[in-house]
């Protein structure tokens, strides 16, 4: 697979993909679970973690029937075809179990993000109009209780567990149980229903700044982007070296990235488990009890890893030895990316293909002699921690930094990048396995195309973009792509000489400093965040006479550091002023201010005595910054940055 560029004024200007998979005509994703038993029965689709830690194997047929019951009892409700459902769930299996059935019963599903406040679950659940709704838990029960007055659509409410979090016992068969009368005939006629260009999900944005907006997301785009990314990752989905292919998704569901993963999973047949927290000792000790062979990740799982690994190895009293070995693997990583270069040809204006080949450079002996040395004693811990057996990495949601990346390759863990959005259903681009490239997130998703604007701003066209968003008044899209199918992004990218994709920043993030500067902050915090003891970083300056930067502290990070430097009981307020911490801090400044010219250096950065978090409102439930409310909360700190 080879691009195809365009050039203007000598740049690489749109760069193109042909397509891997052929294109779905007939059909739609309800129809998955049921040829996957008809074709392979007894083939292993899902681990089902238990109450005791253990997995139990869920087969292709155990989980087709299990959809077609649901779809029943979903029909039995009296839920029509185009209704919509909306779920409030954590990331598990009764999730991607009930997605299924829905869409087997001719339904949309609408998913909410578990912890949105009641304002936020409101907003979405009236704006889709939604029917049906299941919710996890109690709290998520109040929540929709307490606003259930506002949502006139809403008919049935669903509490899946007794106790928030837990258990094995579930509404579902509850659900099931009241379609037993359904005939199975009307599962197959709502089936034969759908095309793949019905819609299939509506996915509202996470939003940095506003009201999120619903993406509808057609059967035909999921097709178009989980049948592409599985042919072009054919060594993650499909080759067997250790076993058979299996990931533990963590990634949140209500997100597209994660709705994606599992889709593309059931769809190669992939064993698929489901973790629902996140949280550093629980995603480590789930991972340990699942052994993937491949993660889909998002830096903040990358950084989490690597920031503990650290930590752990300052407890006792090994970070020299840690650090050493962190710097041979971004050496050995770093090679192995110019040997990448090297092998990974482009193509002629007119797309007539170069021809491939590999350079004969490989990383030198001395470096391959560290890099053995220190396997046995910090890269295999690495590999442990992510299950043992996981030797790719498929990276997206926002940049992981190039030291990130070689880190890992360095360590024996190859990552490849991505970029998408909620309305490009998840991956716009992806680090091809072939040919990767460190510090970019790789070509068009094979059958798409990518173009930079005259402005900068990345432009995406291909099957797997939405044909819009919800309206809310008529139960319809209203069409947002530009001239010639273009979706504008209001991302900040360029291309280089073989159409590999740079994302710089948002367009409305890009800071122009009061001498006329235009600086992207994205690519300062991100290497920032990769420090252990930061959390998490805002550069500020627009309309200012330099950059400035607010930082968050790690938890685990900061932790650790308390204990080594005598702290342990010291309160965090008091910490942010310490000058020990402090200069730990500006030498990762200083580390960052050397990626960039003088005028793009942060000059000076202020410590907040609490992290944002999505609670807090600072962040999306995705992870991302959202910059206007950290400026808005701490208008006094920054105000102190030029003023004191």
């Amino acid at each position: 697979m080879l691009p195809v560029l365009r050039r203007e004024g000598g740049r690489v200007r749109e760069v193109s993909v042909p397509a891997l998979a052929p294109v779905v005509e007939h059909g739609s994703l309800a129809d998955i679970p049921f040829v996957n038993a008809e074709q392979a029965p007894g083939d292993v689709a899902f681990g089902r973690e238990q109450p005791d830690g253990s997995w139990r194997d869920v087969t292709c047929a155990e989980f087709a029937a299990e959809v077609h019951t649901v779809a029943k009892g979903l029909i039995a409700h009296g839920l029509r075809p185009g209704d919509r459902l909306g779920i409030i769930c954590r990331t598990r299996y009764e999730w991607t179990l009930l997605d299924f059935a829905a869409w087997a019963a001719g339904l949309i599903t609408v998913p909410v993000y578990p912890g949105s406040s009641a304002h936020q679950t409101g907003w979405i659940l009236r704006d889709a109009g939604v029917r049906a709704c299941l919710v996890e838990g109690v709290e998520e029960a109040r929540t929709v209780t307490s606003i259930r007055h506002q949502l006139p659509d809403l008919e049935h409410v669903w509490q899946l567990t007794a106790v928030s979090g837990g258990g094995e016992g579930t509404v579902l068969p509850q659900i099931s149980g009241l379609g037993r009368g359904v005939p199975d005939s009307l599962v197959t006629e709502r089936r034969a229903m759908l095309t793949p260009g019905a819609a299939a999900t509506v996915v509202y944005t996470s939003g940095t700044t506003g009201m999120p907006k619903g993406c509808v997301l057609t059967h035909g785009n999921f097709f178009a982007e989980v049948d592409n990314a599985i042919e072009l990752q054919y060594t993650i989905f499909k080759e067997r070296f250790s076993g058979p292919p299996s990931t533990l998704l963590f990634l949140p569901l209500a997100h597209v990235f994660g709705r994606m993963v599992a889709v593309g999973c059931v769809r190669a047949r992939v064993r698929l488990g489901h973790a629902p927290s996140i949280r550093t000792d629980d995603l480590l000790e789930g991972l340990a009890g699942f052994r993937p062979t491949f993660l889909v990740a998002i830096p903040y799982v990358l950084e989490k890893v690597y920031n503990t690994a650290r930590a752990t190895a300052e407890r006792m009293g090994r970070a020299g030895s840690f650090d050493r070995a962190a710097r041979v693997a971004r050496k050995y990583g770093d090679a192995h990316a110019a040997r990448q270069r090297g092998s990974s040809a482009g193509t002629g204006e007119e797309g007539g293909y170069r021809p491939w080949h590999r350079t004969e450079g490989r990383p030198g002996l001395g470096l391959r002699a560290a890099r053995s040395l220190y396997d046995p004693l910090v890269y295999r811990r690495i590999r442990a921690a992510l299950g043992g057996h996981v030797r790719h990495v498929v990276c997206g949601g926002s940049p992981l930094g190039p030291r990130l990346g070689a880190f890992y390759e360095g360590a024996g863990i190859s990552v490849y990048e991505g970029y998408g959005l909620t309305e490009t259903t998840a991956a716009a681009t992806l680090a091809p396995p072939q040919a990767p490239r460190l510090g970019t997130v790789g070509w068009p998703m094979p059958g798409s195309a990518v173009r930079i604007a005259d402005d900068g701003e990345v432009l995406l066209r291909g099957p797997q973009v939405f044909s819009g968003y919800w309206d809310s008044g008529r139960g319809v899209v209203v069409p947002e792509t530009g001239p010639e199918g273009w979706l504008a992004t209001g991302d900040l990218g360029e291309l280089d000489d073989d159409g590999y994709l740079v994302i710089t920043g948002r367009k409305k993030d890009l800071i122009i400093t009061s001498g006329g500067k235009n600086v992207a902050p994205a690519p300062l915090e991100d290497w920032l965040r990769a420090h252990p003891l930061v959390s998490q970083c805002v550069v500020i300056g627009d309309d200012r006479p330099y950059l400035t930067a607010l930082i968050t502290l790690d938890a685990d990070g900061l932790a650790h550091w308390r204990q080594i430097s005598g702290h342990a009981h010291t309160p965090v307020r008091e910490l942010t002023g310490d000058p020990e911490l402090l200069r730990h801090l500006q030498r990762a400044v200083d580390d960052a201010n050397s990626l960039v010219s003088t005028a793009e250096s942060i000059r000076r950065f202020r410590v907040l005595p609490r992290d944002f978090t999505v609670e807090s409102g600072h962040l999306t439930p995705s992870m991302k910054l959202r910059r206007a409310a950290v400026l808005r909360d701490f208008e006094d700190e920054v105000e102190r940055l030029y003023r004191d």
